[in-house]
């Protein structure tokens, strides 16, 4: 699957199959995540992989948006490591872009995946920091559910002429 393939096909996908997936597939996605743009390189991303069931299943206990872990194989939760930073302001631009790629390298490997956000919601940051073991100052960004999908969504359309504008409004 070519890039532009992968972005414009790629969809949240919230329904998993129970088949486990192989860790040079994670390698593969954790790659492409570290390999994303980063504010003066500073690269402040940790990501914690999850593929404990008693963890997946106690998101949805906080986490009102986050039922499709209880069947998820695995999930990665993308942090902010406040302790690297050189531009104090860009981390989560920076977790931003490596969250992006591990959902385009899950949908080009044949995974599933969706987004899930966690910061800036200010119940779920601590609850999920307590739950991960996380530091203080390691900040969880989101997590991105995944697995084989159990479900097909058609690549949706959203390229519209009235949001693009030339030199100015």
């Amino acid at each position: 699957m070519d890039t532009l393939e992968a972005i414009l096909s790629r969809r949240s996908i919230r329904k998993y199959t129970d088949q486990p997936i192989p860790q040079a597939l994670i390698k593969n996605i954790l790659s492409a995540a570290m390999a994303a743009p980063s504010a003066g390189n500073q690269q402040p991303w940790h990501f914690v992989v999850i593929d404990d069931d008693s963890i997946l299943n106690a998101v949805p206990q906080y986490h009102p948006y986050a039922e499709m872990l209880k069947e998820s194989p695995l999930a990665i939760t993308v942090c902010g490591d406040l302790r690297k930073l050189v531009y104090d302001e860009f981390w989560v631009q920076d977790c931003s872009a490596a969250t992006q790629n591990i959902l385009l390298a899950a949908h080009a490997q044949g995974l599933g995946a969706v987004w899930v956000g966690l910061y800036p919601d200010q119940e779920r940051v601590p609850k999920t920091q307590q739950l991960l073991g996380l530091p203080a100052e390691v900040i969880p960004f989101c997590f991105v559910a995944l697995g084989y999908p159990a479900e097909h969504k058609k690549p949706s359309k959203r390229y519209h002429l009235s949001r693009i504008h030339h030199n100015g409004w």
